[in-house]
């Protein structure tokens, strides 16, 4: 394995776009209620994503995306997610506030090149973050892989004109 990738190109460092993907998620959620602050939700958002790259660390498997995908699923399901409540105690947010913060049943599953969730068991499942499965190059990402991603995905687009 030749290291001309530059330094940071190890696990932790390929799966940083699809925790921030899910931490933000679960933050935007905390915010529509409007009781914690930005600051709250700054400490919130950073102890999440540390605890996410520890939990996923040694379960992160870009060459098969859905390895592991059961252990890394966050989920409510009228029983809140650990790692969640965990970060929540760093901002003083007690069980009870959160499961009033939080929907009910929420399933978050942050895979290799996608994160996805669904509100509800019965609810429709939504990709919150999709990058292009590289074929053979393991997550690598070309520039030019990069600059046709861009920033915009087709299915935000997609939304925006239907509900026009």
């Amino acid at each position: 394995m030749s290291h001309r990738h530059g330094p940071r190109r190890g696990p932790r460092a390929d799966m940083v776009p699809e925790i921030a993907a899910a931490v933000g998620f679960v933050s935007s959620l905390l915010r529509t209620r409007g009781c914690v602050s930005e600051q709250q939700l700054q400490v919130f958002s950073g102890a999440l994503r540390e605890a996410l790259a520890e939990h996923y660390k040694h379960h992160w498997f870009p060459e098969k995306p859905f390895k592991g995908s059961g252990y890394r699923c966050i989920r409510i399901n009228h029983k809140m997610d650990p790692i969640i409540s965990k970060a929540a105690s760093q901002i003083g947010l007690s069980l009870p506030q959160l499961y009033q913060l939080l929907p009910s049943e929420l399933t978050l599953w942050v895979d290799p090149y996608e994160v996805s969730y669904r509100i509800g068991e019965d609810g429709s499942i939504c990709v919150l973050y999709e990058a292009t499965k590289p074929p053979s190059s393991y997550g690598m990402l070309t520039c030019k892989n990069q600059m046709m991603l861009g920033r915009t995905s087709p299915s935000k687009n997609y939304i925006m004109t239907v509900s026009s």
